[in-house]
């Protein structure tokens, strides 16, 4: 492998090689596990707080720690200098992705594919597909930003402003979007995400850090104890495909067919935001180190608070549920496509 298409496939090495093998099998490995020895996934499901699911929140933890571990932590200051690239994150998802969702996703469920779906049931998936567009990610974005080089303090910057943003736009936007008056945001799964994917694993890098610089020194840090870590993030996420899977496997096999058409606008609507934001950023000449990771804010969905929503609004088995499931499954193959255009494009951005 050359030194460039290593640098391309974010380090990987063997992993980053064949990841597309690797989530393929994963993916199936998950579904099979949920079929043929669905006592893993039943038990593991009992591990639950608040909607999310704590076994994927370890593994989450694994995926975001080395990246943690990175970040400088007098550079944090210096990325809240930097209006840029957070004016293109904070616009993107807040201005443009929930609406974008919405006709994209109205166009297809409710004319496009009129003829496979029912009105009601159309609606249904158009309130699942609205609460994923008004719910930017907060944990996996972290992943994304290791695989494309992502600057860690920026990105921490990132996902600490959105979140705040969450906490007043995203009542009022999905309740205009959906003209439903009983939107809530449930706090609990809000704050334990925010504590999981946040708050720890910055915690944990930064004691670690701390500790191994203080008694070990800069160059053992940066050479040898960072290194060790080159795998831990594509084989937490791989682990995580598997574990997300086999909880849903049953809807998948059960719908294939809805699952695929609610996919269709879900798809669209993920390279959409990723371009506005990502042709921005290099039209405003940001370095690829923010601009990768502003475009995967946006790109990407906080999943678990979706979920959350729907099934508090609509149910357990409405279809709104099983649109903001269909998000799940799809989000990281799709963005894993969107971490390679982006890992080839580098040379679009000024270093």
């Amino acid at each position: 492998m050359t030194k460039k298409n290593k640098q391309n496939s974010g380090g990987l090495d063997f992993f980053g090689r064949y990841l597309t093998v690797w989530v393929t099998l994963c993916i199936i490995a998950g579904v099979a596990l949920g079929q043929f020895l669905p006592v893993i996934p039943q038990t593991l499901s009992k591990f639950e707080y608040a909607k999310v699911s704590i076994p994927v929140a370890i593994l989450i933890w694994l995926m975001i720690y080395p990246m943690m571990l990175k970040i400088d932590f007098s550079s944090i200051v210096e990325a809240t200098k930097k209006p840029k690239g957070l004016t293109v994150t904070c616009v993107t998802n807040w201005l443009i992705k929930p609406f974008t969702m919405y006709l994209i996703s109205a166009f297809f469920l409710k004319i496009v594919f009129s003829n496979f779906i029912s009105p009601n049931l159309a609606n249904e998936y158009l309130a699942g597909a609205v609460l994923l567009g008004a719910a930017p990610c907060t944990a996996m974005v972290f992943v994304w930003s290791h695989l494309t080089k992502g600057d860690p303090a920026y990105t921490l910057v990132q996902v600490s402003v959105n979140d705040m943003i969450l906490l007043f736009a995203f009542t009022p936007i999905v309740a205009f979007l959906l003209g439903v008056s009983n939107v809530s945001v449930p706090y609990d799964t809000l704050f334990i995400s925010v504590i999981l994917f946040v708050v720890i694993p910055l915690l944990g890098g930064y004691l670690s850090r701390k500790y191994i610089i203080k008694s070990k020194g800069i160059d053992y840090f940066e050479n040898v104890f960072l290194k060790k870590f080159d795998n831990v993030t594509i084989i937490g996420l791989l682990l995580t495909l598997i574990i997300i899977f086999s909880f849903q496997g049953e809807v998948i096999l059960n719908s294939p067919l809805h699952i695929a058409l609610i996919a269709i606008p879900l798809i669209i609507q993920t390279f959409l935001i990723f371009a506005i934001a990502y042709l921005w950023a290099r039209f405003w000449k940001l370095p690829h180190n923010i601009a990768a990771p502003a475009s995967m804010i946006g790109a990407s969905n906080f999943f678990e608070l979706a979920v959350a929503v729907a099934i508090s609004l609509f149910g357990l088995q409405s279809g709104a549920t099983l649109a903001t499931v269909v998000g799940v499954l799809v989000e990281v193959p799709l963005m894993l496509t969107l971490v390679k255009i982006a890992n080839n494009t580098r040379h679009w951005f000024s270093r």
